[in-house]
């Protein structure tokens, strides 16, 4: 009599697992924003690694300097850099939406509705790409 280890014993029993294809996030739209959201953290950190590479340049001179800027010009810098924006984005708009749930604000008794809390949010981030806007274009 062999004795199979996944058979069933009073000690262990026999799980039901069902078998989970490696592409199960591309099941439901939901599953597929999750996992875009968690892949834009790569992206995040390419924004903070080019932001650190820029200051690290003009830290060193002009002549460093300069050559950021030719190497920035370049073809897949230029394109990294739209695909990082567009993910940084998505980021901050899938982190926005979660906001009400995470944080509850509360003023007395009465709890903040939901909407207004994530309004703060975007009104905020509206109000400081408007400051940066307005520095780029030479304040």
């Amino acid at each position: 009599m062999t004795s199979d280890p996944r058979a069933y014993t009073p000690y262990h029993p026999r799980w039901l697992r069902q078998p989970v294809s490696t592409y199960w996030w591309l099941g439901k739209w939901s599953y597929f924003r999750f996992i875009m959201r968690e892949s834009s953290c790569m992206f995040v950190a390419w924004a903070v690694l080019y932001l650190l590479l820029l200051v690290r340049a003009v830290g060193r001179g002009s002549q460093s300097y300069d050559a950021f800027l030719n190497w920035s010009a370049t073809r897949w810098v230029l394109t990294m850099n739209v695909i990082a924006f567009l993910f940084v984005a998505f980021h901050a708009v899938t982190f926005f939406e979660a906001v009400p749930q995470a944080m509850v604000v509360h003023i007395g008794r009465h709890r903040v509705p939901g909407y207004l809390v994530k309004g703060g949010h975007y009104v905020a981030w509206a109000a400081a790409s408007a400051v940066v806007a307005w520095l780029l274009a030479g304040a």
